[in-house]
Formats: C-alpha cells, sequence, structure tokens
C-alpha cells in the first residue's frame, strides 16, 4: 500500500548573535563562523490530520493489535493482589531517564523519593517519577498549561528556573553548545513555541485517533517542537502515558514504553528523524514495538513480585488485618523506607511502624542499611532485584517480533 507523506518540516534562517560572553574567547575565524545565519525548523500544524491515511495497512494493523495487547494486560493488572501501576510506574521512569544517559539502581532511586540521597542520578529519576504521576493524573481536557505542570513536576528540583517554563532561545541537538550552526536538529524559534504547542495539544484531545497512534504521534511531534530548554525527551515521554490513560487504553496500570524503546534507543532516535523528513510509519512502528516489549517484560515483573507476595504470605506470621501486612503491600510502592515514612504511610504511631518494620525484618522481608551517618532505612532486597532485572531485560530488546 502506499501511503501519503506526513507533512515534513521546512526550515527558516534565523540571525544569530554571539553571546557577549563568550565573545572575548573567540578568534576571527570562529566570529565570522558564528555570526552567520543559522537554519531553524518551522514545524507543520498537526490539529486537524488523520494520521492513518499516513500510514501502511502492516502499520495500521501492527496498532491494532498492540492496542488489544495493552488493554488484555491492563485487565490483568487490575486482578493483582500487588500495586504493580507503581511498581511499572517506577520502571517507566527510570527507563525513560535511562534513554536520557541518567542511570541509577532501584535502591537508589527508591532512597532519594524518602529524600535521604545525595546522588544526583537518583534525585533525576525520582523527579521523572513524579513527573510520570503528574502527567497520568492530567484530564482529557490536555493543554499547554498541563504540559508546563508536568515539566514543572519533572525539574523543580534540579533547575527550578527553567521548570514548568517555555524556552525563550534557541535550542538544538549535537554540534557546539556555544551555537546552533552545524547542529543535528534545530528547534524552531522560541516565539513559534506557544502555537506548536498548542496545535499539538489540540491534536492530543482527538478522539478520533486510536489511542496508540495518537500517542506516538503527540511524543514525536512535542519531541520536534522541543518547547523547553532542557527535559524534553522525559516530559514528551510520561505525555505518551496521558494520551493512553485519556484514550482508555490503559486505565489500571502503566505500560513502560520507555523501557521497551530502551532496547534499541539508536532505531528510537531514527525513527524521530524519520517523523521530522516526512515519514510516519517509522516512528509509530517503534513505538507499537516498544509497548509489547513492554508488556512482555511487566508481565515478566508482575510474575515476580506476586511469587514474592506469594512466598511472604507463607512465611509471615501476623495476622492478616496487621500493620506489617499493610506495609509489605505498600513496598511495592515504595521498597525502602523508614520508621517516619511507614507512620505517615499506613497512618500509624512511631510505636505502629516499628513493631511492623520489626516484623517484617524478622522475617527476611526488610533489612536494614544506614545511608549517611545517621538515617537508618529498611530496604526490600528482593523487590529491589526484581526492579533491577526488569531494567536489565529492557536492555536487551532485540529485533522487535
Amino acid at each position: 500500500m502506499t501511503t501519503h507523506s506526513w507533512p515534513a518540516l521546512t526550515y527558516e534562517r534565523v540571525p544569530w548573535h554571539i553571546a557577549p560572553e563568550i565573545e572575548p574567547h573567540l578568534d576571527i575565524w570562529q566570529k565570522r563562523r558564528m555570526e552567520r545565519p543559522y537554519r531553524a525548523a518551522v514545524v507543520p500544524r498537526i490539529a486537524d490530520l488523520s494520521p492513518a491515511a499516513h500510514l501502511s495497512r502492516d502499520t495500521l494493523e501492527l496498532v491494532e493489535r498492540t492496542s488489544t495487547l495493552m488493554l488484555t494486560f491492563d485487565a490483568e493488572s487490575a486482578t493483582l493482589p500487588v500495586a504493580m501501576p507503581a511498581v511499572l510506574l517506577r520502571s517507566e521512569a527510570a527507563s525513560s531517564s535511562q534513554i536520557e544517559h541518567l542511570t541509577s539502581s532501584a535502591r537508589n532511586v527508591a532512597v532519594a523519593e524518602l529524600g535521604l540521597s545525595s546522588r544526583e542520578n537518583a534525585q533525576v529519576v525520582a523527579a521523572n517519577s513524579r513527573a510520570m504521576r503528574q502527567a497520568l493524573a492530567l484530564d482529557d481536557d490536555l493543554d499547554a498549561a498541563a504540559v508546563l505542570a508536568v515539566h514543572r513536576a519533572l525539574l523543580q528540583d534540579s533547575a527550578p528556573e527553567i521548570a514548568g517554563r517555555l524556552r525563550d532561545r534557541a535550542v538544538w541537538i549535537g554540534a557546539s553548545t556555544l551555537s546552533p550552526h552545524d547542529a543535528d536538529y534545530v528547534a524552531p524559534r522560541a516565539d513559534a513555541v506557544p502555537a506548536a504547542l498548542d496545535d499539538l495539544c489540540a491534536f492530543a484531545r482527538r478522539a478520533d485517533v486510536t489511542g496508540l497512534l495518537r500517542a506516538a504521534v503527540v511524543h514525536a511531534q512535542f519531541e520536534t517542537v522541543h518547547p523547553f530548554e532542557d527535559g524534553n525527551g522525559r516530559t514528551g515521554r510520561a505525555l505518551i502515558h496521558t494520551v493512553l490513560r485519556s484514550a482508555g487504553l490503559v486505565t489500571h496500570a502503566t505500560v513502560p514504553v520507555s523501557a521497551g524503546l530502551l532496547g534499541n534507543v539508536q532505531r528510537y532516535f531514527d525513527a524521530l528523524t524519520a517523523y521530522r523528513d516526512g515519514h510516519l510509519d517509522p516512528l509509530v512502528t517503534e513505538v507499537a514495538h516498544g509497548a509489547r516489549a513492554a508488556v512482555a517484560n511487566g508481565r515478566a515483573l508482575a510474575a515476580q513480585v506476586v511469587e514474592l507476595r506469594d512466598r511472604w504470605r507463607d512465611t509471615l506470621t501476623v495476622r492478616s488485618d496487621s500493620t506489617a501486612w499493610r506495609l509489605v503491600d505498600h513496598l511495592f510502592t515504595q521498597p525502602v523506607v523508614n520508621a517516619a515514612h511507614v507512620a505517615s504511610a499506613l497512618g500509624v504511631s512511631d510505636r505502629g511502624a516499628r513493631n511492623a518494620v520489626d516484623a517484617l525484618e524478622h522475617a527476611g522481608v526488610l533489612t536494614p542499611v544506614t545511608v549517611g551517618r545517621r538515617n537508618r532505612v529498611w530496604q526490600a532486597p528482593a523487590i529491589l532485584a526484581a526492579m533491577d532485572e526488569f531494567a536489565a531485560r529492557a536492555q536487551r530488546r532485540g529485533v522487535p517480533g
């Protein structure tokens, strides 16, 4: 089947002014090279386009099969006795961060979510979990303000000066950090961003476009607009989940699409480039294959954590309605805890929290560790190992099936 080209980017020449603070450090040849105009993208409007008309039959069938698979996985997750949505969301945040070369172990991220970590990468991944939760909490009326809220959640700690603010300067990918000349991709002018973002959000609200297809296009268009100085990739991948949730494809779980994309990051980046060149099939295919790999990996993780919970049910000698059992279930959401966190999360006294921790430590569910010089915490090593194994499987994804 021959498909019509998706509208490709056009380009415009934009004047470039050398920053005063770097000009004294440049020789005359560098100044001449940097003073010339650069080529910035002009992003086509997509709000009223029908992406299905631009796809091959094979891609459309893949989208349909994958959508059915996601619905089944979501229904399966709703019946599990463990907090799989929280486990999968944490895994998705870690995978999305890893695409940007921001890596951290499950343990370090969990410590960071307690506010006890000094490890920068762990704090960044923990912030990405917060942004994912913000994205999932959005209603169907996705607009620019909602996108800004997701970005603010992501960067409010690490870069508060730009968190939740559209960029006011040029951004680009590749080449020198001093100027956009000869960059791999230069995003549209800053003054073009608000209208492009509004157009993108209008498309995101299109109920007549299949959810998975809509999510893929929203993500690719967002990365093309590149509305922020930093955090565009992680924010854009979080918006995939906003669209999937609003479309009803995923209502109980999180399909960790970033974990599926992580198996071949270069192919994912190539698909984004193809999208900008007017070819929609590679991008939609890559997102669909990423979702399929994520479902397979998510099912393996679900089997592990359910088996853990069943094993603890056989070995933990406390009442089924005890605080200790409530803590067991909470550990799938937060696998590293301290007494203050347990008391707050479960709504119990400090003594009740310590009794629950003691019971789980005695049963081998929790082990004590010291963070820093004086912060005593307990971790669930079996849960952390399962999450790290999920991350390792994500990196080994081969040719999609």
